[in-house]
């Protein structure tokens, strides 16, 4: 399956379950050195909330902390953006997984000096994306 581009973010659709596609996802963003900090299951604070249904979303809150250290030192509010939202779904056609794309989230910065540090993240993120998208 090959890798959708969004203007925020990139994706990918996976034969994976749902469940499997999450916890794939988490053991590849470690392996890339991110760490999740936070996990949302989206469907569970909508029925909990609002009483509202929705399938099966949640939202993963990686951070590599190396390169949240770079930014942060140059840019101290830049901690608005993060984490990396890494997005898991089922979709009409399989499991969607979806990671943000830090050189859009990064440009509303207007500091192109942290560009390449948001070219490595996205190759790191890609790297997860394209893993998923082959198993």
């Amino acid at each position: 399956m090959s890798i959708t581009s969004l203007r925020y973010g990139n994706a990918v659709t996976t034969k994976l379950s749902y469940a499997d596609a999450v916890e794939r996802a988490k053991a590849l963003l470690k392996d890339e050195g991110f760490g999740v900090l936070c996990e949302i299951d989206v469907t569970k604070t909508l029925k909990e909330k609002i009483g509202a249904e929705f399938r099966p979303y949640v939202i993963l809150g990686a951070c590599n902390p190396q390169y949240a250290h770079q930014v942060l030192s140059q840019e101290s509010h830049v901690g608005l953006l993060l984490p990396c939202n890494v997005v898991v779904q089922q979709g009409a056609e399989g499991t969607v997984v979806s990671a943000v794309d830090a050189s859009a989230m990064l440009s509303v910065v207007g500091r192109p000096e942290l560009e390449p540090i948001a070219r490595e993240v996205n190759a790191r993120l890609g790297r997860v994306l394209e893993r998923i998208a082959a198993a």
